[in-house]
């Protein structure tokens, strides 16, 4: 177990060399409590556990991936999560009303109740080719890390407190949720089923080698400049709504963004045939930022540019409002026990996490609901959303044996 241990460590230290960024922390970091934590018998059992199971982890990895689980027809995969977790001893497994699955661990009591998320949907059509392959360490295939690999980090977690039998204070949920990829369906209708219950959340999607405390705002509109449109040959009149549209684009492009935003256009459209002038030119905007105040600032700008193109024009401006969330945060989350525990954690497993608020899953979704969150990643992955997927397979382990000793340690 030592050697085994001593590798975990070298290779996390390597991956935190080559990238993460060390942040500031205010406010002490019990290192040497997780240590100590991680040598008591039964979580050193349970590391040694995780160890032990590498097969049946690769082996459910590459199963629960070639499920389909496109956002929004899940129910395939959750048939399939819902019957392990049965098989795993939990309580109250079931489904809920929109299809989310879950069970949980009682705890001895006296301790924090925490959620631990994983979301069941990729991003990928039905009928995409989902057969994993293994190539020079690596696993291969669309949703292969996003986020299989949490699903298949939190399984084993389950599976390793029970074999070392380790007892909680505090109740442990599982929860696999649906539709994350699309409008968090799944994890606001649990958020409103049981938010006044839960203590603290773990939402597992996203990076290996950092975590984060707090939530992206992110701003969703389509925008619409409206003219009399026409045939390509008409002399009145003079031009496509497309034309007013682009320049608004180049000038949005033009802004000079704060560190702490994004932004998007993804999607466009505007006359249906090739001899039509465009009556209705459209741009899809995608604005992110964790501060408020540029948030609303860099929104205001753009809408200002696109109405002044369309006047200029003399045509119309139209915006639709396809969601508005606000940046998530907890006064005082970042120097939290919660944070600290989590920090800690990392650490004593040889890696300095980059800490950041700039989540954009459930995290999210926990903090707006008032809960304190973190979200973290269980594998190293490239390429997420993208048909070459893949994930290093030696960095599950390490990310499994961190993700239960965080467990043990906040339900305390």
């Amino acid at each position: 177990m030592r050697q085994r241990v001593l590798g975990t460590l070298l290779l996390l230290t390597s991956l935190a060399a080559c990238r993460t960024t060390t942040l500031p922390s205010s406010g002490a970091v019990p290192v040497d409590a997780m240590k100590t934590l991680l040598q008591r018998a039964d979580v050193a059992r349970a590391v040694e556990a995780v160890d032990r199971d590498r097969e049946t982890i690769i082996t459910q990895w590459r199963t629960i991936t070639e499920i389909p689980a496109p956002s929004g027809q899940e129910q395939k995969r959750a048939a399939a999560l819902e019957e392990l977790l049965r098989t795993d001893g939990l309580d109250d497994v079931h489904r809920d009303s929109v299809g989310n699955v879950m069970g949980t661990r009682r705890g001895t009591g006296g301790g924090h109740r925490v959620v631990i998320d994983a979301h069941m949907d990729t991003v990928f059509p039905i009928d995409t080719n989902v057969t994993t392959r293994i190539e020079k360490g690596r696993i291969h295939a669309p949703g292969v890390g996003d986020d299989t690999r949490n699903i298949i980090g939190m399984l084993a977690v389950l599976r390793a407190l029970n074999a070392a039998g380790v007892q909680t204070k505090g109740d442990l949920t599982f929860l696999f949720t649906v539709e994350e990829e699309s409008s968090f369906r799944g994890a606001d209708q649990f958020l409103k089923d049981h938010a006044q219950s839960i203590d603290r959340y773990i939402a597992l999607d996203g990076g290996f080698t950092g975590f984060t405390y707090g939530g992206t705002g992110i701003y969703w509109h389509r925008y619409h400049i409206l003219g009399p449109g026409g045939h390509t040959r008409s002399s009145s009149p003079p031009h496509s709504a497309s034309l007013p549209l682009a320049r608004a684009i180049e000038r949005i492009y033009a802004l000079k963004l704060p560190r702490s935003s994004w932004m998007n256009i993804g999607m466009l459209g505007g006359a249906g045939v090739f001899n039509a002038k465009a009556s209705d030119a459209w741009m899809s905007v995608d604005l992110r930022s964790t501060v408020p105040e540029d948030l609303h600032a860099l929104d205001a700008k753009i809408q200002s540019i696109v109405a002044e193109e369309a006047e200029r024009a003399r045509m119309l401006m139209k915006r639709d409002v396809v969601s508005t969330e606000e940046p998530a945060m907890l006064p005082g989350h970042r120097d939290s026990e919660m944070v600290h525990t989590t920090e800690a954690v990392y650490r004593a497993f040889g890696l300095t996490p980059s800490i950041t608020n700039t989540a954009s899953n459930h995290t999210s979704a926990a903090i707006r609901a008032g809960i304190p969150a973190v979200g973290m990643g269980v594998g190293d992955c490239e390429g997420s959303h993208g048909l070459d997927e893949s994930c290093a397979i030696d960095t599950i382990f390490p990310g499994i044996q961190r993700t239960l000793l965080l467990v043990v340690a906040l339900t305390d």
